[in-house]
């Protein structure tokens, strides 16, 4: 399906954006995005999978997140372009696999805000059982939208708060839990081998898949390149950073939950957290945690929503969505506004989609464009630039080789279903394709932009 390339310049399109963001500044991005309490949201549902082993299902993803993320590192360095995994499949492997890149990328980031505005929803009415989950809901997707048009600087300023918030949360969560572990025998192996519920390898694999999910954040930062002062230093530093630390935090966190509260029989799957809570630390610990877990949900809203409209932002910008409405930033803000309220729009579909069913999704559009990414520095670096001495096989060809194989064993990991929502999604993506190209009788559009 490759095609001609029909070129733009870079500076055809409207605005640009301002470079005020450091490493802290993007490694604090990251793990908002990710939520350090994200651990929670699929809890339930990942402790059942793997039968009360998600620590261990969390090494695995994160080995093979620690592959892919080394990916992305490399390949902002070449392209410190906004636009992630699409403008790396792009340049490496033509304008139409990277549109269909970044057409799987765009479910999970589409998608990733509405399972921030779902769990919230969730946690909220669970506290405030008179008024329904989708007041909640809506309430915060405004709330969003508009700090997400105000700009960026409102977004760091707004992260460095939920993540305070947060790492206060887990300080009391890990004493309380100690704590209650006096009165009772603790069997520290438990959350290693399991409860018995469930047996074998295969479903840790299944649980590890779910949770790639968690992870979507070290990507996230790459799409802020063109926001950051020193995109080839300080991106790369960011993604690692982001990813060992997210790693290490959610690993902890499920062992000492699943010490707290061993068991996988919960009041509500998709609430699971709460029971976790009032075992370790009673109703003070889990009205701590609904506060610090929804400020946390609502910072990975805002941060997910700020990545998947730069992302259509970029698609539009080259022309393939429609330039006019989506490959321009208002003038006052600096921001892609049509594509922050389009994704608000979609996002309202919280108020009817199953938590279960979203997450897996979440994780199949993911992990089709970590597998893209980890080609991607083969293509960029082993054949085109022909890196093949020394160490450099080792860095362009062995390593990403790894990351891609893991991340394929991730995905066909997954749920049936996944995979038949998946396929429809990028035969979607195929038609508009077909569409923008006129049968693919044109080149897809592609910006010139020029490696530095």
């Amino acid at each position: 399906m490759s095609q001609p390339t029909a070129s733009l310049t870079a500076t055809q399109h409207d605005g640009s954006f301002r470079r005020v963001l450091g490493v802290p500044a993007l490694t604090l991005f990251g793990l908002v995005y990710m939520v350090p309490l994200t651990v929670f949201t699929t809890y339930g549902i990942v402790t059942e999978v793997t039968g009360g082993r998600v620590p261990v299902a969390y090494v695995i993803t994160l080995v093979a997140m620690v592959f892919t993320a080394r990916s992305y590192a490399r390949m902002s360095v070449a392209y410190p372009y906004a636009g992630s995994a699409y403008v790396y499949a792009q340049r490496s492997f033509g304008p139409a696999i990277g549109f269909l890149s970044g057409w799987s990328l765009m479910l999970d980031y589409l998608f990733l805000p509405m399972i921030n505005y779902l769990v919230i929803g969730i946690y909220l009415e669970a506290a405030f059982p008179a008024i329904p989950a989708w007041v909640f809901i809506v309430a915060t997707i405004i709330v969003v939208t508009v700090l997400n048009i105000i700009g960026i600087v409102s977004v760091a300023r707004a992260n460095f708060v939920i993540i305070a918030v947060q790492a206060i949360f887990i300080v009391t969560f890990v004493v309380l839990a100690i704590a209650s572990f006096g009165g009772r025998e603790v069997d520290a192996v438990a959350p290693l081998v399991g409860d018995g519920s469930v047996e074998g390898v295969g479903v840790l694999f299944t649980g590890a898949a779910i949770l790639c999910l968690s992870f979507l954040g070290f990507d996230s930062v790459s799409t802020l390149a063109e926001e950051a002062r020193e995109p080839k230093r300080d991106v790369p530093r960011a993604i690692m950073i982001t990813t060992l630390g997210a790693g290490v935090i959610f690993i902890g966190l499920s062992y000492v939950s699943q010490l707290a509260y061993p068991s996988n029989a919960f009041a509500d799957v998709d609430s699971a957290a709460l029971d976790v809570m009032v075992a370790a630390g009673g109703d003070f610990l889990a009205v701590f945690f609904t506060a610090a877990y929804v400020a946390g949900a609502a910072g990975s809203a805002l941060t997910s929503q700020a990545s998947v409209s730069r992302i259509i932002y970029a698609m539009g910008r080259d022309g393939v969505l429609p330039r006019n409405v989506f490959g321009r930033l208002s003038e006052r803000f600096g921001t892609p506004v049509v594509a922050t309220v389009c994704v608000s729009v979609v996002s309202l579909l919280a108020i009817v989609i199953d938590l279960g069913l979203l997450a897996q999704m979440i994780s199949f559009g993911a992990l089709i464009a970590f597998s893209v990414v980890n080609l991607a520095v083969i293509k960029h670096y082993f054949i085109d630039r022909k890196e093949r001495s020394g160490a450099d096989v080792l860095r362009s060809l062995v390593l990403p080789l790894i990351g891609f194989a893991l991340t394929v064993w991730l995905w066909t990991s997954l749920a049936p279903t996944t995979f038949l929502v998946g396929l429809a999604w990028l035969a979607l993506g195929v038609i508009l394709l077909a569409i923008v190209t006129r049968g693919f009788r044109r080149p897809t559009p592609m910006l010139d932009l020029k490696e530095q």
